[in-house]
């Protein structure tokens, strides 16, 4: 028995020094599973022309303040600069951040921003568009609930990326100050 728990002892030691894995993997996976769709859902809120992120589609507006638009007949010139200045935020974190992440430029912060961004777009979902279908349920036999299930799963690799930080393939290693 004392050879069976010197062999597990060794095996999780090894595998302790595969620490570096994790983030590297979850940056991978990120890029793989919700890249695309951060950055489709970003264009989907551009207005026209070059500065088209200053100039929100209407169909930002009905994303982000479903309930807001529709009280204004889904006219975006009803809409306050506060709205706006939402709007245009929100359009470039889904930008931004999701290439932060793959980067591996400040990668927490990123991870951390994305959190956010991810809460917020669940809370939208449920409260602003009425999904409450796509909630689902915690602890039963589907794994299909868009938010509690799906959702869930993006937060923890994302807690991960904030914990364990990037990895050593990242621009945040490489300019990493060297310790002499």
């Amino acid at each position: 028995m004392t050879t069976l728990l010197q062999a597990y002892a060794n095996l999780t030691a090894r595998l302790g020094a595969l620490d570096w894995v994790i983030p590297t993997l979850a940056r991978l996976v990120f890029a793989a599973v919700l890249l695309i769709y951060f950055l489709n859902s970003g264009m989907t809120k551009l207005g026209d022309g070059l500065l088209g992120i200053l100039t929100p589609s209407a169909g930002a507006y009905a994303q982000i303040f479903p309930k807001t638009f529709e009280a204004v007949g889904y006219d975006s010139d009803a809409m306050g600069v506060l709205h706006w200045g939402m709007v245009v935020a929100g359009t470039l974190a889904e930008f931004i951040l999701p290439t932060l992440i793959v980067l591996g430029l400040l990668t927490r912060l990123a991870a951390l921003g994305m959190i956010g961004f991810v809460l917020l777009q669940s809370l939208t979902d449920i409260y602003g568009h009425g999904q409450w279908d796509a909630l689902g349920t915690w602890f039963d036999r589907f794994a299909d609930g868009t938010i509690l299930d799906q959702r869930a799963l993006w937060i923890f690799l994302l807690i991960a990326l904030v914990i364990k930080g990037a990895g050593p393939l990242s621009f945040d290693r490489a300019l990493k100050p060297a310790h002499g």
